[in-house]
């Protein structure tokens, strides 16, 4: 009886790994969605180089470049407060909390 020896060649062992592994991170990836523990991709709600401002008086905001102040009608939110990404906790809050003209924290007067 003739036995036969298969010897593969270093570069198919190599891709057969890689598409193992690429197929292990799709299969956690897709477990991860179906599952509800995907990834979120949470949105500035400003560019590089700016800051976030509230319009005093009501729910509206801007975002101003670093370096320069609030437009008239606009202010900083309060230390510590500053909505950072759309729909994190003061992103939130500020939806129906605003400024009053001498900077306290009230109730937003359209927050229906």
């Amino acid at each position: 009886m003739q036995t036969t020896h298969r010897v593969q060649h270093p570069s198919a062992v190599r891709r057969r790994t890689v598409r193992s592994v690429w197929a292990f991170v799709l299969a956690g990836a897709t477990a991860a969605v179906m599952t509800g523990c995907g990834f979120q991709i949470e949105e500035a709600l400003c560019g590089g180089g700016e800051y976030p401002v509230l319009a005093v008086g009501s729910t509206g905001g801007d975002c101003v470049p670093n370096g320069e102040q609030p437009p008239a009608g606009y202010a900083r939110y309060p230390e510590g407060k500053a909505a950072e990404h759309v729909g994190d906790k003061w992103d939130t809050y500020w939806s129906t909390h605003t400024l009053d003209e001498h900077g306290n924290v009230v109730d937003a007067p359209d927050a229906g």
